[in-house]
């Protein structure tokens, strides 16, 4: 061998276009994989988080004697000094939060008179507006995060019990009224009560309005209801509890989406109940409700996670039939459950 004889290694540009044309397929086989595996762990936390809400909706039903009331409408939020029957203006996500170890927020608007709307439980009714909480948002869609309160409705944004706010916690979830929508039956419309005297003074009267509105109503909640596990003739596990909400993505962060434009911690409104009376749908751009459909769906592909009664959680295809949708959503129809039909 010729020790003065050099020999020069390197690549050639065609070698190196080969090596980057490899390492492209490679990451664009990979990739699929990886957000394939990414969403399944979105999927899984958003499993969890209506798994999580079971428990405690099946808590407060074992301590109180009935599943969480849902409150007003949408004029109000949770008083922690009125109970948890109907009385009570919040909805099922503010009646839950003491099964979920959220026993702080659930307080935060106490001030010990139940038939007084103070300075010091407004100040507390905004802090709670302002305290967004990760279990009630699906990874999947949006960050637990602040969001603008709906434009053009003042009471939007200074509902009964809080100050004004600009910004508010909102939830992903929603719980099933049935395939009967319902408003909730009071004179002012969907707000429910003027103010607290209209309930007050005339008790009877406000619970047989209740009482009216849930005896046409096919689901497990409803304004003032007070649902108990008995009334599940269908079976527990025949029967919606919670499930994701449909939302329109172009309306994710700006507040002025259809049954995404108050507070989380509101009472009775197409924010927090949904109904069986329309399929569920996959999250679509431009595609809003109207009227009284107002349907529950997910971003997911294939279908959108719902939480039974006996507090297990399935996922159920956009596709299910439309009559087995509507039977999981009746507490009481009597009618058999087709598994594969869904």
């Amino acid at each position: 061998m010729n020790p003065h004889s050099s020999h020069k290694t390197g690549f050639t540009l065609v070698e190196l276009l080969v090596v980057i044309t490899i390492i492209g397929i490679l990451i664009g086989l990979l990739l699929p994989a990886v957000q394939s595996a990414r969403e399944a762990a979105r999927r899984l936390q958003c499993t969890n988080n209506l798994k999580q809400m079971a428990l405690a909706a099946l808590n407060h039903e074992s301590a109180i004697g009935h599943f969480p009331t849902n409150g007003w409408g949408y004029l109000w939020i949770g008083d922690p000094d009125r109970g948890a029957d109907w009385r009570q203006p919040g909805g099922w996500i503010f009646n839950v939060l003491p099964y979920m170890e959220q026993m702080a927020i659930y307080s935060a608007g106490s001030d010990g008179k139940p038939s007084d709307v103070t300075a010091d439980q407004k100040a507390g009714g905004r802090t709670m507006l302002r305290t967004p909480l990760s279990g009630f948002q699906c990874p999947s869609r949006r960050r637990a995060a602040l969001y603008p309160a709906g434009t053009g409705y003042p009471h939007f944004r200074a509902p009964k019990y809080a100050d004004s706010t600009e910004v508010v916690a909102r939830a992903d979830y929603a719980c099933n009224g049935g395939s009967v929508f319902q408003n909730n039956g009071w004179p002012g419309g969907g707000g429910g009560p003027a103010d607290l005297a209209e309930v007050d003074n005339a008790p009877a009267t406000a619970q047989a309005n209740f009482a009216a509105i849930g005896a046409k109503v096919t689901g497990v909640f409803h304004a003032g209801s007070m649902i108990t596990m008995a009334e599940i003739r269908d079976g527990s596990s025949n029967t919606y509890l919670f499930g994701e909400k449909y939302l329109n993505p172009d309306h994710y962060s700006t507040g002025n989406g259809a049954g995404d434009n108050e507070s989380m911690y509101m009472g009775d409104n197409g924010d927090i109940i949904r109904w069986t009376n329309v399929a569920p749908r996959q999250d679509r751009p431009g595609n809003e409700m109207g009227g009284v459909n107002y349907p529950f769906g997910s971003a997911h592909a294939g279908g959108v996670n719902m939480a039974l009664c006996d507090g297990s959680v399935r996922s159920i295809s956009y596709s299910i039939d439309a009559e087995t949708h509507r039977r999981l959503g009746h507490r009481a129809c009597g009618l058999p459950i087709d598994a594969s039909q869904y």
